[in-house]
């Protein structure tokens, strides 16, 4: 009987399947949850949701040494050779976007990791360069805040037909970006590495030299991928050809800019503004300068942060690991010997 106890107990341990345990990472609004169902993730796994950022690899070995999903919001916490390699429980990255430059997708396969990524539409950040646009163009924000400190009206705006738009990269973003210029009644000038002037002309843009499209754009707006070839990009040199009424906006990535150079270009007031989604450090530093000077309008990387976009990324990320525990709960079905599937152990 102790015997037959004792095999029968055996058997039941080899039967349970593993509770495996999810990490949501940098959910900054606490809205990953109510943003999908993750009824089915939540029925196989435990779920923990992270609403604050850590950087730095110990930090974040640390805090995901326990798990073994880990779903990440675009590039907000990278997850390089030197990470991947601390964390022995990872068996899946769901990442949000149609890629993620900040994963190290080779260190991921060479531990037999499973990445994934979601869908993707550029509506949003197209949106959010034109409100970026228009509202550093006319000062909105400063206009606002006159009027909630009993003001009125402070500043002289720009109009935008008969400008010159200046845009780096004509991509899936850039292009749609140039369109909308073409509706507002401006000349749109375009450059980069790979562009080609007869696709640059198919949207109805010119292309120009790059130090051209710095000196004759009004506004310069970039639309690039970062990369090896395109961090650094925009240099001191480039800033200092464009007019003193000109400005920079930037919803693509910050490292394409030198951002020391940028700081001291604002400082100087040797261009009229920037307005800026994206940065080398993110979240941006409290003490940034960024946050302090006034020829700055400063977003904190929403430029993909919708409600609707949100639903595409949390639903899809739910549905790849969804798909995943129930692999893994059928290869623990298979492995059980035929003798415990028998038993009803």
């Amino acid at each position: 009987m102790i015997g037959a106890t004792d095999k029968t107990h055996d058997d039941c341990v080899m039967m349970t399947p593993t509770r495996f345990k999810i990490a949501i990472l940098d959910d900054y609004q606490n809205v990953a949850l109510s943003s999908a169902d993750w009824s089915a993730v939540a029925s196989r796994a435990d779920i923990t949701v992270f609403t604050d950022h850590v950087s730095g690899h110990d930090r974040v070995v640390k805090r995901l040494e326990s798990f073994d999903v880990v779903c990440v919001m675009r590039e907000r916490t990278p997850l390089p050779r030197a990470v991947i390699q601390r964390l022995p429980r990872l068996k899946l990255i769901a990442s949000t976007g149609s890629g993620n430059s900040s994963i190290d997708v080779a260190a991921a396969q060479e531990r037999g990791i499973r990445v994934t990524h979601s869908g993707y539409r550029a509506t949003a950040a197209i949106e959010l360069t034109w409100a970026l646009i228009l509202a550093s163009n006319r000062h909105l924000v400063e206009e606002a805040h006159s009027i909630r400190a009993g003001g009125w009206q402070t500043t002289l705006g720009q109009e935008l037909a008969g400008r010159v738009l200046g845009v780096l990269g004509l991509g899936n973003i850039g292009r749609e970006v140039a369109r909308i210029a073409l509706a507002f009644g401006m000349q749109v000038i375009a450059w980069s590495q790979n562009l080609e002037p007869s696709r640059a002309a198919a949207i109805g843009a010119t292309w120009v030299a790059k130090d051209e499209l710095f000196r004759q754009a009004d506004i310069v707006t970039i639309h690039l991928l970062l990369s090896h070839r395109t961090r650094g990009l925009v240099t001191a040199a480039d800033l200092a050809l464009m007019k003193p009424t000109a400005r920079l906006i930037n919803t693509s990535r910050g490292p394409i800019v030198d951002e020391q150079a940028l700081i001291g270009t604002l400082r100087s007031r040797s261009i009229a503004g920037a307005a800026l989604d994206v940065y080398d450090i993110e979240p941006l530093p409290a003490d940034h300068p960024f946050r302090r000077l006034d020829n700055v309008l400063s977003t904190p990387h929403i430029g993909f942060v919708t409600q609707t976009l949100y639903q595409t990324f949390y639903g899809d990320a739910a549905r790849a690991i969804t798909s995943w525990l129930i692999e893994q709960s059928a290869e623990h079905t298979s492995s059980i010997p035929a003798r415990a599937a028998s038993s009803g152990g």
